[in-house]
């Protein structure tokens, strides 16, 4: 089974206390793609500037991505500049240059616009939307998005929701298009704009499933080894989505499946910056940390 993910692929630059990293292979797609390639054959759909170095271009090739809808243009490749203090639960943006991204319109082929699983990746709803409305037929469209969506382009996610069956917020997003504080009203709320399924996460907290019959409610794996929690959503996203693509049907085994698949698939990308650790990720190893986490959380 495939699935089709559209998204960034960016140059991050990251400093945590444990150290920092400059011009790091990163972006909302790269990191999806890192879990989800351990269930689905991944389409990666993206663009980069001709500063993107050649040798991440072999790397997500290695990787087993189908990059024929990486674009690249004349131009400079989407950068992010970020800084987690304390906690590490939020990282403060010091700088973002969007390069080729402000112009970006995916340009997918005949065969992946029958592809029936798509992951909509936090970007420009407006590219979002471009994509989806090329997709003959889909079965199962997930959507992530970000603040600066929901502040800069509200009307035009809200628009695009009617058109998705999951919604991926942080919990943050989910209160901040919702207008709710309490996170199940925001999940009704979001519901109401047109996906059956609401997936928010709370980072170090775990993730809420909502649908109108049923809630899942899972924490996060306990880890004392945090280095840089940078791409996490995604890495969750990208084990959620890829277990589901995998198994070809959804009900609620499937589902707490997935949510766990995508838990523990995050529990790894903080072990280390960037796609340090899920780059050398394997299916075995993913389930075994799940072996583990289901002795944790069963009472």
């Amino acid at each position: 089974m495939s699935i089709i993910v559209l998204g960034t692929v960016a140059l991050d630059t990251v400093k945590t206390p444990f150290g920092s990293k400059k011009h790091m292979l990163g972006g909302s797609a790269a990191h999806f793609s890192m879990s989800a390639r351990l269930f689905a054959k991944v389409n990666l759909v993206a663009i980069i500037g001709e500063d993107f170095p050649p040798k991440y271009i072999e790397f997500l090739r290695k990787k087993g991505l189908i990059l024929t809808s990486l674009i690249k243009e004349k131009g400079r490749t989407f950068k992010w500049q970020g800084e987690y203090r304390g906690d590490l639960n939020t990282a403060l943006t010091l700088n973002t240059e969007l390069g080729v991204l402000s112009a970006f319109r995916p340009c997918i082929s005949k065969e992946q616009r029958k592809i029936k699983h798509i992951f909509l990746a936090n970007v420009d709803p407006d590219i979002q939307r471009h994509l989806l409305s090329s997709m003959q037929s889909p079965q199962l469209v997930g959507l992530d998005s970000m603040n600066y969506w929901i502040h800069h382009k509200r009307q035009g996610l809200v628009r695009l929701l009617k058109k998705v069956d999951i919604y991926v917020a942080n919990d943050q997003e989910a209160r901040d298009l919702s207008g709710e504080t309490n996170l199940i009203k925001a999940a009704k709320c979001l519901s109401s704009y047109g996906p059956k399924m609401v997936l928010i996460k709370k980072g170090e907290h775990g993730v809420i499933f909502y649908t109108d019959k049923f809630i899942i409610a899972i924490p996060a794996y306990p880890t004392d080894k945090v280095i840089d929690p940078t791409g996490a959503g995604d890495t969750f996203a990208g084990g959620f989505m890829g277990y589901l693509t995998k198994a070809r049907k959804i009900n609620s085994e499937t589902l707490k499946q997935a949510i766990a698949f995508g838990t523990i698939a995050a529990s790894f990308n903080v072990e280390g910056f960037g796609l340090e650790r899920t780059s050398r990720l394997s299916l075995s190893e993913l389930e075994r940390r799940l072996s583990r986490f289901r002795e944790l959380v069963v009472f």
